[in-house]
């Protein structure tokens, strides 16, 4: 997550600390006091890490994307697709130079408890509802950029259709659709050998220093 007008000095170092290790995914070494995972990384990395991005931003074809491909890193984009069409040529020459873009939904349902979401809000979905979505969004995808997205965002890191004896986890048909789903602000890594692939944690780094994003990769 984050707007890279927000976080570019720190990505940059960060980006530069990530090369030294050359190996890109959601998960990092558990803290020494835990019982150790079973995994085995290859070639003796001890981690890593992934960089995702939401909403398809304008901060992120613009600024973020050439800075990646400066140092070769790629990246996961949960794009909007509402969105991505103010800078399609951009997004397509991202898609070209291997970055990965993933569903996010079509209108960002969140909670109704935000104001701004009452409209869309979660508890009004059903099941069926979420997946004509998630669909829909992926159709979109595929027609603008060329890509089917195999990967998906869940807004707001909330995984819940309706409300009271009627709330369901949609996080079965997220596995049923995609290889993997990603939640937000959680509190830990995820283990290789372990995690559920539908509802891999995340961790924020929205308007962090890169001494705080150094500690929570250490």
């Amino acid at each position: 997550m984050g707007t890279f007008n927000q976080v570019t000095t720190i990505l940059l170092t960060l980006v530069l600390s990530c090369l030294t290790n050359n190996s890109f995914s959601q998960s990092y070494k558990a803290d020494s006091t835990q019982e150790k995972s079973h995994f085995q990384w290859p070639e003796g990395k001890k981690m890593g890490l992934s960089l995702t991005f939401d909403d398809a931003r304008l901060s992120q074809p613009d600024k973020g994307i050439p800075l990646l491909d400066k140092y070769g890193v790629k990246a996961t984009f949960y794009i909007s697709p509402n969105d991505i069409v103010k800078r399609l040529d951009a997004w397509k020459k991202a898609v070209g130079n291997g970055h990965d873009i993933g569903n996010h939904s079509l209108v960002h349902p969140c909670t109704g408890n935000f104001d701004w979401s009452r409209g869309r809000a979660l508890e009004d979905y059903t099941l069926h509802s979420m997946k004509i979505e998630l669909d829909s969004a992926s159709n979109l995808i595929k027609k603008l950029l060329g890509i089917y997205p195999v990967s998906y965002a869940f807004p707001c890191g909330q995984t819940f259709v309706g409300k009271g004896v009627n709330l369901r986890s949609y996080i079965p048909v997220v596995a049923s659709m995609f290889e993997s789903g990603r939640l937000w602000l959680s509190e830990g890594p995820n283990d290789p050998s372990f995690c559920d692939m539908a509802q891999l944690t995340g961790m924020e780094l929205d308007g962090k220093s890169f001494e705080q994003i150094k500690s929570l990769i250490e």
